[in-house]
């Protein structure tokens, strides 16, 4: 009953809440949260522990880390500076969980996936072309030309997309890996999201790779650590969420208007008491047959994703710096 409708989400946030309206408690899932109330940054945590709880998830085991905050849309330099920081705070935390490295001086291959020609889809690509790479120069020149003790080898690629190349990402970066040897690779991509409320909003941190397209149902050979051979993190913004969700959005508006009227609140009540995926389901049943598969994006998307990628790309920088390793 519970894996009987299908809402489009990267987020494994958004997958432990949909379990949380139904009432459901999954066990070997674990969610732990905090709030910075001054900074307006929450941040969630979510561990998928048992290969039970994966399959109840439709997620690897692994960790999730989620931030929120409305300030990853606002053009503010200093929020943006403490964002980076904390990112770059929890992409160490899965460095050295899943490296055991604690120091700064390893191999990182960065990988941009998506389409720079399609603006929603353009996140990973920008982030690939702000990044400071160093490999060359350390390669060159040693770390000192950095001028610092400890200089990660950072290297970049954009794969491009299997429309303009032919080829899975999957297997362009297999060969660069086995060319290159990097210690970790980091994958950034843009997401789909289940709330609309999140898109350049929200960042989700995650030590299980990516899979890139899945969350709007195009589904291409995920980018892990089985199919590389070395740990991947992925980083993820959703930038775009599908019709049905921004219908159900509405008509959940729409039935809380419903049971604040005298008349029509018998209808509001019967509405309310369907669970979040049959009204989701119903929804999409209901709008047209054209509506159905598209996805939707802000307006000003163009800005925020320049805008979120330097935020990101300076958080990758951090990590040969000598900035606080925790996050602030």
């Amino acid at each position: 009953m519970l894996r009987n409708y299908s809402v489009r989400t990267d987020l494994a946030l958004e997958e432990k809440e949909r379990f949380e309206s139904d009432d459901v408690e999954i066990q070997g899932v674990v969610l732990e949260e905090e709030y910075d109330e001054e900074q307006e940054i929450r941040v969630t945590r979510v561990e998928i522990r048992t290969e039970n709880g994966a399959k109840a998830m439709g997620k690897p085991v692994g960790t999730y880390l989620t931030l929120e905050t409305p300030d990853l849309a606002m053009p503010d330099e200093e929020s943006h500076k403490n964002i980076s920081a904390r990112i770059c705070g929890y992409i160490r935390e899965l460095i050295e969980k899943n490296t055991g490295e604690k120091e700064k001086d390893i191999s990182i291959l960065v990988v941009g996936l998506g389409n720079r020609d399609v603006t929603p889809d353009a996140l990973g690509p920008c982030v690939a072309d702000h990044l400071s790479v160093t490999r060359h120069i350390v390669k060159e020149y040693g770390k000192y030309a950095m001028g610092a003790d400890h200089v990660s080898l950072i290297s970049a690629v954009v794969p491009g997309v299997m429309g303009q190349t032919g080829m899975e990402s999957t297997e362009i970066v297999r060969g660069i890996v086995k060319e290159t040897h990097p210690d970790l690779v980091i994958a950034v991509d843009a997401l789909a999201a289940r709330n609309s409320r999140r898109l350049n909003r929200t960042v989700q941190i995650a030590d299980t790779g990516i899979h890139p397209g899945s969350g709007v149902g195009n589904n291409r050979s995920g980018l892990t650590e089985a199919s590389l051979g070395v740990p991947v993190i992925g980083i993820g913004v959703p930038t775009v969420v599908d019709a049905a969700t921004i219908v159900n959005d509405t008509m959940e508006n729409f039935i809380s208007a419903l049971e604040s009227s005298e008349s029509l609140k018998g209808v509001g009540e019967v509405l309310r008491s369907y669970n979040p995926g049959e009204k989701y389901e119903f929804v999409k049943e209901l709008i047209a047959p054209h509506l159905n598969g598209m996805f939707v994006t802000p307006k000003d998307v163009d800005e925020m994703i320049h805008q979120i990628s330097h935020t990101i790309s300076e958080a990758i920088n951090m990590l040969w710096t000598d900035a606080d390793k925790s996050p602030a």
